[in-house]
């Protein structure tokens, strides 16, 4: 199995190559930068990769930036020139603007990294206005089959109108993420003890290498033994605290080594919607990882999944200019809860709960609809089926997730 569909590649150039600025593409270690910068670069007749790890470039890199910049050899066809984890290099962004601002002719750079390039953000040395951000994710069910992405408005009006036909690919390919996670190496390979080993060494990579080069933080160890308390987190609310006593550390300690962790993209947390919700929870988030087949429980990977989906869809959404995305959760003091609540332009727009085996709508959906006075919502289920349900003008849909999933970009 091989898949050479990423959504990102076509945003990347008419965004950011059309319009003269640097693209910047961060995103979790392994999850197909290079292959993705790569792929940009093969149709170009001139072009140049350079990855930070290379004793070569770096000594270019700091004795003459611009010598990183190949001749132009066609009127026609503009250079590319790829600069991998250069934000390992703190002086990355003056550096870039130099180069960028001194160019003789017209050429196109993209920067990769495995940490959010935004980390070393420092007034002097901010490419405001050179730059568009993105963010890419692992695959998602639709990438494993197509590169194209449909707008909120397709989605939702995909959704509502069953064009989204039952497919055993999808199933297959849903079983798969499952089984494997979302990123390339284990999810292409399909061996489960490759992947079990593929991600230890990732895991050891993020914090013993990445975490290292970004904070210079002395407690590695510690911060392994956080690792292995995350996974059984996952769909609940978390407790810094409670981890904080279990790794006998201060409480701002534990938020310190979380934000690195995320800043990584090794974890996110999603925050609650407390907004028109009367007595809602308004601190405690949820927190999911980019690699959910680190996740034993059953129901707890599921949500992560349908988590990481959503996140993907409102982080492209964002980035390509469709709107302010956000994706959250609700939950009031009476413990009523919908896992998620997509956001868009500050106000609710979607909300999705996630079941196992439940095809019934949750009593909560209901609830915050009539709440936020919203007439749509979704619950995405693991097993087969498609339901709309109706409450006078409110509209539930049940359905399940190769179904609903394979339409989010």
């Amino acid at each position: 199995m091989a898949f050479r569909h990423r959504t990102l590649a076509s945003a990347v150039q008419d965004l950011a190559f059309d319009g003269n600025k640097v693209a910047l593409i961060s995103g979790p270690r392994q999850c197909g930068k290079t292959t993705l910068a790569r792929m940009l670069l093969k149709p170009r007749r001139d072009g140049v990769y350079w990855n930070w790890d290379e004793p070569r470039f770096r000594r270019r890199w700091i004795k003459d930036p611009a010598t990183t910049v190949p001749e132009r050899t066609s009127r026609k066809a503009k250079p590319l020139v790829v600069y991998d984890e250069i934000h390992k290099d703190r002086r990355w962004k003056r550096t870039l603007k130099g180069i960028y601002d001194t160019l003789e002719s017209p050429c196109d750079l993209l920067v990769t990294g495995s940490a959010r390039l935004d980390v070393y953000k420092r007034g002097s040395d901010s490419l405001l206005g050179r730059n568009i951000p993105f963010r890419m994710h692992p695959f998602s069910l639709r990438e494993m089959r197509s590169a194209q992405a449909s707008s909120p408005d397709q989605v939702l009006q995909q959704l509502f109108s069953s064009t989204a036909r039952q497919s055993k690919q999808r199933q297959a390919d849903l079983k798969d993420l499952l089984a494997y996670g979302p990123f390339p190496e284990p999810l292409i390979g399909q061996n489960i003890r490759r992947a079990r080993i593929w991600r230890r060494t990732r895991s050891e990579l993020i914090i013993r290498e990445d975490l290292r080069d970004l904070s210079r933080l002395p407690e590695l160890a510690r911060i392994e033994m956080l690792a292995t308390l995350l996974p059984p987190k996952v769909s609940g609310l978390l407790s810094i605290q409670s981890l904080a006593e279990d790794l006998e550390v201060a409480h701002q300690t534990v938020s310190r080594w979380l934000e690195y962790l995320e800043r990584l993209y090794y974890v996110y947390e999603i925050k609650p919607w407390y907004r028109q919700v009367p007595r809602s929870l308004r601190k405690a988030g949820k927190l999911y990882f980019l690699d959910f087949a680190e996740i034993t429980n059953e129901g707890a990977r599921f949500e992560n999944l349908v988590a990481n989906h959503l996140l993907k869809a409102c982080d492209y959404w964002t980035e390509t200019g469709e709107g302010t995305f956000a994706l959250h959760f609700l939950r009031d003091k009476e413990k009523r809860e919908v896992d998620f609540l997509i956001v868009r332009d500050g106000k609710p727009w979607l909300p999705v709960e996630c079941k196992l085996r439940d095809s019934l709508p949750s009593n909560a959906l209901w609830s915050f609809m009539k709440v936020l006075r919203l007439d749509k919502a979704v619950q995405i289920t693991r097993e087969p089926g498609r339901k709309l349900h109706k409450q006078k003008e409110l509209q539930v849909l049940v359905v399940d997730a190769a179904r609903s999933l394979q339409i989010f970009p």
